[in-house]
Formats: C-alpha cells, structure tokens, sequence
C-alpha cells in the first residue's frame, strides 16, 4: 500500500510518524510533499519516505492520497491535481468543514472520498481520529484507511452528520484541557507549589482520571463519587465548581465549537 500526503505539516508527521512505526507502510512506499523544499528536506531526512517536490507526483504514485493541507489551500491543490486518474485510489481529507459532498463537487467526480478529523494528541500516538466514508469507498479500502488513522491513536467510524461534532469532544478539546490544567496548577503554586511540578501533577492526574475512565467502562459520575469522601476535601472542591458553573461552562464551549464547525 502506498500513501501520499499532500502537506507535510505537523499532523501528517504524527500520522506518518504512526504508520511507520507500526509496519503499515515502508518508508519508501509513503510519499510527500509540502508548500517549501525545506520542509520536504527536513522530512526526508526524519522519516526517510520518497519527497517528490509536486503534489501531482504525491497523488500519482499513492493508493492512499491524504489531502493534510490547511482548508484555504484545498482548492488551489484541488486544481493541480485535475486530470489525475483517481479511480482506483482513496482521498482522505483532514480538513474540517469540508463535506464529502463538498470534496466531490471540488473533484468534479465521484471518487472514494474520505472525511478524517484527527486531534492534536496525535502528536505523541495518543490521537482520537473520527472518519466517515463516501458511498464509493470499499470496504478494503475502509479497513486500510480505519488502520492507517489508528496507527496514531484510536480510529473510528462515524456518520458525516457528526463530524462537526467530533471537534467539541475531540479535535479541540486539548485546549480546553490544558486550560484546565494550566488552572490547576495555578492554583498548586498559588499555595507554593513550583509550577513545573504543579504541571506534572496536574497533567497526569489528567491522564490518569482519562485511562481509569477507559479502562473501567465505569459513568464518569460513579468514579467521581469514588473520589469525594463524606466531609472531605473534594466535595468541597466539587461545589465550588459546580457554584462556579463549571459543568455548564464546559457544555456551553462544547455547543460553541460544534456551531462553529458547521458554519466553516
């Protein structure tokens, strides 16, 4: 299987980052290529896959072509790609706000069309990746793009309709966690705390809380009732949040960011 990304940014380095550490590709089956020869240079000499210097050249040799540049820029890659045979090849997109009907109208044809919305954790292999598939996607092609998505993290399937709500609990929600975390550890060093201590603590008592969650399968509301004993710290601490309409402040940016996303 060959994979082609157009864009070699951040997020198609975790993605590549994944599929090579896990055997899905070789690197001289995955191809690249970005806006500046600097960055295909510094790629090549990361992950030693084939940079081309052309996103035809990408989208030609790749089964698997990932469209990883920002949604401004999708048209005017979109236009340098006309008149490349994509019938037996899979486009993923990892755009937000571009639809599958959006990609076939842009495309002009109906191709095997990919919606992908991976997060930021996917940096470090702990992603959350939503996809949903066009009609014209086989299921052959669906395994292969569901594995090469979770090779960085988690896959899943989802239908389109919830794509833009992937993003409110998923794509942006790491920077409404490290707002939290960089909250906690204000606190800790407001008692005297040094801060990159209070961030180490504050971050794995995240991380933790998250794996106990996932691990369990337990309602989030029983693991925090485990937490607050009878007359003790933290259900003080809980209803100082709750005073403070933490829950609902939470929902609030959750809607926020979902209603945004679809207006993109």
């Amino acid at each position: 299987m060959k994979i082609g990304f157009i864009g070699l940014g951040n997020m198609a380095q975790a993605m590549i980052g994944g599929i090579l550490k896990n055997g899905l590709a070789a690197p001289e089956e995955i191809y690249g290529s970005a806006r500046t020869a600097e960055t295909e240079k510094r790629i090549k000499e990361r992950y030693g896959i084939c940079v081309t210097g052309d996103n035809r050249k990408t989208a030609e040799e790749a089964d698997i072509v990932v469209l990883a540049v920002k949604p401004q820029f999708f048209e005017d890659v979109i236009n340098q790609l006309r008149g490349i045979d994509f019938g037996k090849k899979t486009i993923v997109s990892i755009a937000p706000g571009k639809s599958l009907a959006w990609l076939e109208k842009a495309f002009g044809a109906e191709l095997a069309f990919v919606r992908a919305m991976p997060n930021t954790p996917a940096l470090v292999g702990e992603g959350c990746t939503a996809a949903c598939f066009g009609s014209r996607v086989s299921e052959t092609a669906k395994d292969a793009v569901i594995q090469m998505l979770g090779s960085f993290g988690k896959a899943f399937e989802v239908l389109e309709r919830l794509m833009d709500v992937v993003p409110g609990v998923s794509g942006c929600a790491p920077a409404w966690v490290f707002m939290m975390i960089e909250a906690m550890a204000d606190g800790a060093v407001a008692e005297g705390m040094p801060r990159a201590q209070a961030y180490e603590f504050a971050a794995q008592g995240i991380l933790g809380s998250a794996k106990l969650l996932l691990e369990t399968g337990k309602h989030p509301g029983e693991l925090k009732d485990m937490v607050c004993s009878p007359a003790g710290s933290t259900i003080q601490a809980v209803r100082v949040l709750e005073e403070k309409g933490f829950r609902g402040a939470v929902t609030d940016a959750v809607i926020a960011c979902i209603e945004k996303s679809r207006s993109l």
